[in-house]
C-alpha cells in the first residue's frame, strides 16, 4: 500500500512585514509497492536462480518467520508517510556594504546586480530517522526486499499558494537496474514553476522578476544520497556517497501559461522533457546478527539508514536594456535605500523546532529565519520554537 505524505502547513498570519514570507519543504516518498515490483521482475526473468537458492537454503527463511515479525517492530523508526524538512526565509542579500558607499561607478553597480542573479536554497533531511527498507533481511546487505524509498520532492508555498513544486520518483521502466546493478534512477513526473514567484532578484530592494530586466531564468537541482553502515567484517563505512542526481530546468516565456507558470505532468512512461541525470546505489544494510531461542546464531542485516541533501540554485542574466539604463536603476536604489535602511539593518534570528506528528507518523523539522524584531516571544512560544 502506498504511503502518501501529508504536509503540515505552518500559518504565520500574525506576521506583517514588507518582504514576502515563503516556505520551502523537502520530503521523501515511501511506497511498499517498490519491493513487490522488484520481486515480480525477479520472478519473471530469473525464476530458476530464485528456485535454486530456495532449495539450497532448505527453508531457513520460513523457520525465521516469527523472528522477522518481531524484527519488523524495530523498523518502525522512521516509518511513515515521509520525512519533512522545511524552513522559512525572507531573502537576504549581500549588497549592504556596497549601498553604504556614496560614490559608485558602473562596474560596481553591475557587480551588485549580477550578484542578485543567483539564489541558493540548501535543504538537509532528518538524518537519524531514515530507513530505506521496511524490514531487516537474512539474505544480505543489498537485499531489496522491503524497499520502500520511492523518490524525492520539493514544495514552495507563499501563503496558501503553491509557487514551486517538483516530484521525482523511481523510474519503474528501469527497475531491472535494482536487480542487476543494485542501482536506481529517478524520473521527473510533476513540475510547477514560475520565474515571477522565484527568489530572484536576490535583493533587499522591492524588485520583482521581470523579463524586461532579466532573462534566461533557470532552476538547477542537485541531490546527494549518503549512508553509513557496518559490514560483516565489522568494518565501518562512514558517510559514503551512494549517488548523485542533478536536474536542469530552463524556463522560457513561450513555455509559460497565461498565469506565468510552467506546468508539466508526466503521462505513463513517456520521456520527460526535463531528464534527471545520475543514479544511486540502493542503501547497504548494516550487519547485526541475532540469536534464536534455541541459542543458534544467524546473520541479520538491518533496515538501511541514509541521508539526503538537496540544493536548489536559481539563476538568470541581465538584459541589454537593463544594463543600458544602469544610471536610472542606481538612482532608484539610492532612493529605496533611504526609506528602507532600518529594514536592511535589522538583525536576523533563527528558531527551530522538531516534533513527532502522530497523524502522519513522521518527524517534522522546522527552521524559521526572519528579522529579530518580527519574532515576538509570544509567537515563538505558540509555534513551539526554540530561539538560537
Amino acid at each position: 500500500m502506498k504511503k502518501i505524505g501529508i504536509l503540515a502547513a505552518l500559518c504565520l498570519t500574525a506576521i506583517a512585514i514588507q518582504a514576502q514570507v515563503t516556505t520551502t519543504t523537502a520530503y521523501i516518498y515511501n511506497d511498499d509497492a517498490v519491493s513487490e515490483e522488484v520481486k515480480q521482475y525477479c520472478d519473471q526473468f530469473y525464476p530458476n536462480v530464485i528456485r535454486g537458492t530456495r532449495q539450497a537454503r532448505g527453508g531457513d527463511e520460513e523457520s525465521l518467520g516469527a523472528l522477522m515479525k518481531t524484527a519488523a517492530i524495530n523498523a518502525a523508526k522512521g516509518i511513515g508517510a515521509g520525512y519533512v524538512t522545511s524552513f522559512i526565509d525572507l531573502g537576504v542579500t549581500a549588497v549592504v556594504n556596497l549601498m553604504q558607499r556614496k560614490q559608485r561607478i558602473k562596474a560596481e553597480w553591475e557587480s551588485t546586480v549580477q550578484s542578485e542573479n543567483v539564489y541558493l536554497t540548501s535543504i538537509s533531511s532528518i538524518s537519524n530517522l531514515k530507513d530505506f527498507y521496511s524490514i531487516p533481511s537474512i539474505n544480505g546487505p543489498l537485499d531489496p526486499k522491503g524497499m520502500r524509498f520511492n523518490g524525492i520532492g520539493c514544495l514552495r508555498m507563499e501563503g496558501n499558494d503553491t509557487v514551486f513544486y517538483i516530484s521525482m520518483h523511481i523510474d519503474k521502466s528501469k527497475i531491472n537496474r535494482i536487480v542487476e546493478h543494485s542501482k536506481f534512477e529517478l524520473v521527473l513526473d510533476t513540475l510547477i514553476i514560475s520565474p515571477f514567484y522565484s527568489n530572484l532578484p536576490n535583493s533587499s530592494f522591492d524588485t520583482a522578476f521581470s523579463y524586461e530586466d532579466r532573462q534566461n531564468y533557470c532552476m538547477s537541482i542537485n541531490i546527494d544520497i549518503t549512508s553509513s553502515w557496518m559490514n560483516q567484517a565489522t568494518m565501518i563505512q562512514e558517510d559514503v556517497e551512494l549517488g548523485h542526481f542533478s536536474l536542469y530546468i530552463p524556463v522560457r516565456p513561450k513555455d509559460m501559461d497565461s498565469t506565468g507558470f510552467v506546468r508539466y505532468m508526466r503521462h505513463g512512461d513517456e520521456e520527460s522533457p526535463y531528464p534527471v541525470n545520475g543514479s544511486s546505489f540502493i542503501v547497504p544494510r548494516s550487519y547485526s546478527g541475532f540469536r534464536e531461542n534455541n541459542d543458534e546464531y544467524h546473520d541479520l542485516w538491518g533496515t538501511g539508514e541514509y541521508q539526503i541533501s538537496m540544493e536548489l540554485r536559481e539563476s538568470c542574466t541581465l538584459t541589454k536594456k537593463y544594463k543600458d539604463e544602469w544610471r536610472k536603476n542606481r538612482r532608484e536604489r539610492r532612493r529605496q535605500m533611504g526609506s528602507n535602511w532600518n529594514l536592511i539593518e535589522r538583525g536576523w534570528q533563527t528558531v527551530t523546532a522538531q516534533q513527532w506528528d502522530e497523524i502522519t507518523q513522521s518527524w517534522v523539522l522546522t527552521v524559521l529565519q526572519a528579522p529579530a524584531d518580527v519574532l515576538s516571544t509570544d509567537l515563538i512560544d505558540r509555534l513551539h520554537l526554540n530561539p538560537e
